[in-house]
């Protein structure tokens, strides 16, 4: 096969694991997916390999990534390329390991390589989770499998372990179609233990909460924002008052005894543009909100938004007498989302970059917050892709985790699906 069908080939390869994700979620395409480009770069000189790889990679990203192109092509294809040249590093680990050398112990390759090769998948999607600024976890193989037998599996092997069972049966499906001819018993034989793994991590006990745990009464407010895409939030008081008419409406249900009074009410990220601290009117309303209904509010704000001074993304816990106090500032800031990298060099030669004025400067503890009769881990919006950040609320004693988000500039778009299916399984990784 010929160097342009096989790039062809990886390319498809790549675009059918793009689908694997939501929307579409054809999660079963993955193996197949992994598969063929392991048969691919089998054995092959190491710059094909890393050639094919980045093709099936840069493919990979442009399917699950056109959400991005609200911000803009230039958004969407140069991170679909960078994000996808990692992924040479999978072909080129194949090339390697499966190198044969006649006359040596490696005439069909390292021993064991399909193991090797999907250690490899995890190694990439590390690295892809820290560099550059911070790197951009998105596409992890571990993010496509909800809703299917192999979920429970993340509250034993986490999202890297589940990684590496999804790209292992992928490898062990190629392995055995390599050896289906020479040795028909061990290639049916490997394909058995992968199916019998399957099998396996479908009848695992899971449990999020057992009977004996505490339960609390959340109430989660959608006040909605008027417009969509970058505009969204151009009216913020629009927004705030949105949030505040909503949680009247709540607390008007709740006095009528239609509704449960809540432990907790939930607002979204940036549910106040209007920084509560130094505007009395956003203050005041707020405050009034959680009065009306009786119980701790936890809402997302902007506060400071200085040019001189960068803004923190803050959830803040209102007290049920309609006081602010104990908060949680975003730690981890989305690069040309929140903050601009490289700002003296960039800013100059990318208009659109006059967007973001200002930096977000970063919290610096886990977002552990006591809210009523519990304590709310909270992640703010992007922030749920990140394992680190997840494991830190819940070793600092979260009983439950929030995740709110704002994600009024992706309405419509397939961003929405994808990192929602992120905050289910993280329900798995954490119980």
């Amino acid at each position: 096969m010929g160097l342009l069908v096989r790039s062809v080939v990886a390319g498809l390869a790549g675009a059918a694991a793009g689908l694997a994700f939501e929307p579409a979620h054809w999660v079963y395409v993955l193996p197949l997916a992994v598969a063929a480009l392991t048969l691919l770069c089998l054995g092959g000189r190491a710059r094909v390999g890393l050639w094919l790889g980045a093709v099936f990679g840069t493919a990979f990203m442009a399917v699950l990534l056109p959400w991005l192109q609200v911000i803009g092509v230039y958004a969407w294809l140069p991170l679909s390329v960078a994000e996808g040249l990692c992924y040479g590093l999978v072909g080129l680990a194949v090339g390697v390991l499966t190198h044969a050398e006649p006359g040596t112990r490696r005439r069909h390759g390292v021993p064991g390589w399909p193991v090797w090769v999907a250690c490899t998948w995890v190694l990439v999607e590390a690295l892809r989770g820290a560099v550059p600024f911070g790197g951009f976890p998105w596409g992890r193989l571990s993010f496509a499998v909800e809703d299917t037998p192999v979920a429970p599996m993340l509250a034993y092997a986490g999202t890297a372990g589940v990684t590496f069972l999804v790209a292992l049966t992928g490898t062990t499906l190629a392995w055995a179609l390599l050896r289906v001819r020479r040795a028909p018993v061990r290639a049916v034989a490997g394909l058995a233990g992968s199916a019998v793994l399957a099998c396996a991590a479908a009848v695992v006990p899971w449990h999020a909460t057992r009977p004996g745990d505490p339960r609390v009464t959340l109430a989660a407010v959608q006040g909605n924002v008027p417009g969509e895409g970058l505009e969204a939030f151009a009216e913020r008081r629009a927004v705030l008052d949105n949030h505040v008419a909503a949680t009247q409406r709540l607390a008007g249900r709740v006095a009528a005894g239609t509704a449960p009074r809540p432990d907790l009410v939930v607002w979204p990220e940036n549910s106040s543009d209007i920084d509560p601290y130094t505007d009395l009117a956003a203050r005041t309303a707020i405050g009034d909100a959680a009065v009306a209904v009786g119980a701790p509010l936890l809402m997302g704000a902007v506060v400071g938004d200085r040019p001189d001074g960068g803004w923190r993304n803050r959830a803040i816990v209102w007290s049920a007498s309609g006081r602010p106090g104990a908060f949680y500032d975003k730690t981890h800031p989305v690069p040309f989302g929140e903050y601009v990298p490289l700002r003296s060099l960039l800013a100059p030669r990318i208009g659109a970059l006059d967007e973001i004025p200002s930096d977000m400067v970063p919290g610096r503890r886990p977002g552990v917050l006591r809210v009523g009769p519990a304590r709310a881990g909270v992640l703010m919006c992007f922030e749920v892709a990140y394992d680190g950040l997840v494991r830190a609320v819940v070793r600092g004693g979260a009983d439950l985790v929030v995740v709110p988000t704002n994600n009024a500039t992706y309405t419509v778009t397939h961003q929405v699906e994808q990192q929602f299916a992120m905050s289910r399984l993280r329900a798995f990784v954490t119980g």
